[in-house]
């Protein structure tokens, strides 16, 4: 989450290394306040100083920390300062709370034109080494991560970086395929592009930067969300928008249809496919058609959303079409667009067994999302996580499933009360999380529906990314005994936020000063512990998939710290530490035996070995060995008998607006076709699980490592309510 919210700067920086014009160095225009960003920012601390679960006053000790946050926001592989800049704008570590209070962001604002101007002298540099090409014999290592290391002491250090960062984009290159010539023209043409996109950050992007940089240091949970960013935030929630169906791309500066949804007025329409581009957008049936190409992509995004019902026209230039094609014009009614990749869906797997086939149910939930706005204007059918898994849950009911696994990977949590209704789901009624205030008050969330919806074997599956409202799910799974906790450590968030509009409580009609989204209460599992910086500890652990100490609420600077209240007054349904003996020696005697599960390990192992030595080889020799065994471990997870230049997968060098939108689709697909060890593996354990409830306790139903089957597919509400 901290990362989305740093602001699109730091996304336009992630995606470019080098850029900017071959001799001068053209800086863009100096960004500077405005006057409703300044009293956003005093508004947010008077909010800050007085509600946060942890507040503290905004002084000089705050400051302090502001600072060291704020540039780590923007530069933290230390690549673009040098060492004389710290020191220079270390005069104003102290007086960033007077920025703020006194409704004067020069200081921040001059902190962040000075990291503009380095980022465009490391382009310009990175830009002039193009013509003279690199000698690849030379025993030379490039640092992968650079997060603990110091700034460059001289412009000669930092030259030499960034020297061997724009080697190794041409090695990458090199190693695909591509030919000197053809490497430098694609390189020139990325960094020309990234220095374009320089010059399209805002003062909005620069003012989000550093309230994100003051919110987070107080605590890393609690962001600060621009009126465009607060809109994004809400669709997130209620999974709908209006518009026109299309999900967009920018590739070579044009705003290109990277998919059509299904139903919308987009695909309707029969006048767009993937891969057109649109070139300008006009409001209404009449109104003047502004030129967007060139535009940023939320920009062209904002402009083609708009009300329900109402027209917008669009200037096409067909695919595949060169520049010099006609357009076509094309006009749409906006319309309401449910965002079905991000809703609850469910699979029916079919498990081999020595006795048969045994189905199991798998529900995946991307977060726990809820359309708060349709839900308080009486909307009986209004959106959410645990409605949708409800209907989802019967269909499975018809299907016959024998065991149920709920797969929370990678859900980074939303409502709370969709975490305590979808728990109720499972254990009935009773309490599901304890939530303590600022004044030390607690209060406990309770389900009081009916009856749980259901009451067989049940496994949650969680990896590092469960975070929040999943880490509250699988914990109450966990201590009422209702079923089996499977897969990495959760992340550990164990905080609640609400989010406060700073524009209704200035009585503002038109949105201009944002949201707030606070950390105002600590929650804690029924039996007493919480979350908070731990997670939630499985029953049956997978490997790590990544390093612990960079991901997590353990790698954030001021987590707040693990503690225990008192147990709340529950009782456990159920008691699975019974079975874990038989099911983890199933397990490990199963997956000893799968190839695709120690592939997996192969890769992990080697992803770690990377990490802990933190180089790489700038030697092509050395690379080109590198990328061999690279590739025969993505022939191996792929299932092929070799994976080559042809593979979609196959490091070919580029970024992602650098590729035929063609081979990134196709390079999409075949990732989402890849054999998925880890929930096949889940659903086994919960095929053994329904074993020893039926009574087969001396043999696995599914010892044998065969990948289970999907049978069938239903999406999300594919029943009435």
């Amino acid at each position: 989450m901290r990362q989305k919210l740093i602001g699109l700067v730091l996304a336009v920086m992630a995606a470019t290394q080098v850029a900017a014009a071959d001799t001068e160095t053209a800086y863009p225009p100096l960004l500077k306040p405005v006057a409703q960003e300044a009293k956003a920012a005093h508004l947010a601390a008077e909010l800050l100083s007085r509600f946060h679960y942890k507040a503290i006053p905004l002084d000089d000790a705050l400051s302090s920390r502001v600072f060291d946050q704020y540039l780590k926001s923007l530069d933290p592989e230390k690549l673009y300062f040098l060492q004389s800049d710290i020191d220079r704008l270390a005069v104003d570590r102290t007086r960033l709370d007077d920025a703020i209070l006194t409704e004067d962001l020069r200081v921040p604002f001059e902190i962040f034109n000075l990291y503009e101007r380095r980022v465009l002298e490391r382009m310009t540099y990175g830009r002039s080494l193009l013509h003279k090409g690199f000698d690849f014999e030379r025993n030379e290592t490039l640092m992968i991560d650079r997060k603990d290391q110091p700034w460059p002491a001289t412009e000669a250090g930092s030259l030499d970086l960034w020297r061997k960062r724009v080697k190794n984009d041409w090695l990458r290159l090199k190693l695909a395929g591509q030919d000197d010539a053809a490497i430098a023209k694609v390189l020139d043409k990325r960094y020309d592009n990234a220095a374009k996109r320089l010059g399209k950050i805002s003062s909005a992007d620069a003012f989000q930067a550093f309230m994100n940089a003051y919110t987070m240091a107080i605590e890393p949970h609690t962001n600060y969300l621009g009126p465009r960013a607060a809109e994004e935030f809400d669709i997130s929630m209620r999974l709908s928008l209006v518009g026109i169906g299309a999900v967009l791309t920018e590739i070579d500066g044009y705003t290109t249809i990277r998919e059509l949804v299904p139903g919308g007025p987009a695909s309707l329409s029969g006048q767009l496919k993937v891969g057109d581009r649109i070139v300008g957008v006009g409001q209404g049936t009449k109104g003047p058609m502004d030129d967007v190409v060139g535009w940023r992509l939320d920009d062209t995004v904002a402009a083609i959303r708009g009300a329900m019902n109402s027209t917008v026209r669009l200037d096409i230039l067909p695919a595949d079409n060169g520049p010099d094609t006609p357009n076509k014009s094309v006009s749409l009614v906006r319309n309401t667009i449910t965002i079905k990749d991000s809703a609850a869906k469910a699979k029916v797997y079919s498990v081999a067994t020595g006795a048969g086939k045994r189905l199991i149910g798998v529900i995946t939930l991307p977060s726990f999302y809820e359309d708060v706005d349709a839900l308080r204007k009486g909307d009986k059918d209004y959106r959410s996580a645990a409605r949708d898994v409800a209907r989802l849950l019967q269909d499975l009911k018809a299907q016959k499933v024998e065991g149920l696994l709920i797969d929370l990977r990678n859900n980074g949590g939303g409502s709370l009360r969709e975490a305590v209704d979808l728990t109720g789901l499972f254990v009935g009624k009773g309490p599901v999380v304890q939530t303590r205030n600022a004044k030390g008050e607690i209060s406990v969330e309770k389900y009081a529906d009916a009856g749980p919806a259901w009451d067989g074997p049940l496994g949650v599956l969680i990896n590092r990314s469960s975070a929040s409202a999943s880490e509250i799910f699988a914990a109450a799974i966990q201590d009422y005994g209702r079923g089996l906790v499977i897969g990495e450590p959760s992340f550990g968030k164990g905080t609640v936020q609400t989010v406060a509009s700073l524009d209704q409580i200035a009585r503002n009609a038109t949105p201009v000063f944002g949201e707030l989204k606070m950390t105002i209460a600590q929650f804690f599992r029924v039996n007493g512990g919480t979350t908070q910086l731990r997670g939630v500890t499985p029953d049956i652990g997978y490997p790590p998939s990544g390093d612990d100490t960079q991901f997590g609420e353990s790698s954030f600077d001021n987590p707040l710290p693990w503690t225990r209240i008192k147990a709340a007054d529950y009782a456990p349904v159920g008691d699975v530490t019974a079975s874990l003996p038989r099911l983890l020696a199933w397990h490990e005697s199963r997956v000893q035996r799968d190839p695709d599960y120690q592939n997996l390990l192969e890769r992990l192992a080697k992803a770690q070995e990377l990490r802990k030595n933190n180089v790489i080889s700038l030697n092509e020799e050395a690379r080109r060995k590198e990328r061999a065994a690279a590739e025969k471990r993505l022939a191996a997870m792929l299932g092929a008998a070799e994976a080559g230049a042809g593979n979609p997968l196959s490091d070919d060098g580029l970024q992602f607006d650098e590729r035929k939108l063609s081979k990134d689709l196709a390079a999409q697909k075949t990732r989402e076709g890849i054999n998925d060890v880890l929930l096949n593996e889940s659903v086994n354990i919960l095929s053994d699980s329904v074993a020893l409830k039926e009574g087969q306790s001396q043999t696995a139903a599914s010892a044998l490592p065969a990948r289970p089957v999907v049978v069938t597919a239903l999406p999300a509400g594919s029943s009435k309510p």
